[in-house]
């Protein structure tokens, strides 16, 4: 797969990044929120300096996937749980079958 340039902007700075051929879009809405972010942390908290809003940003980043990761693997584990409780109660009731 071959790579393309793509122009980004964060913090009012245009950026060239190199992005695999097809995933354009989807690494414009990623700089889109990330500039987002960065200009709605600047409003809340006042924080100019662009490192502070940089790490700051990056580190909400972060603690929102820990978040997800940790989410999805308390739904991982319940889904084990009941497909696990599903066969069980399949092979009990394979059990009581007639046999032929």
């Amino acid at each position: 797969m071959s790579n393309q340039a793509v122009e980004i902007q964060v913090l009012g700075r245009k950026l060239k990044v190199n992005c695999p051929t097809g995933q354009e879009e989807a690494l414009l809405a990623s700089a889109a929120d990330f500039d987002q972010r960065l200009k709605d942390l600047s409003e809340r908290t006042n924080i100019t300096n662009p490192e502070q809003l940089l790490m700051f940003t990056g580190l909400n980043i972060c603690n929102e996937l820990y978040s997800e990761r940790q989410e999805q693997q308390r739904n991982a584990e319940k889904l084990s749980n009941r497909i696990n409780e599903m066969e069980e109660l399949l092979e009990k009731a394979l059990q009581y079958q007639p046999k032929s």
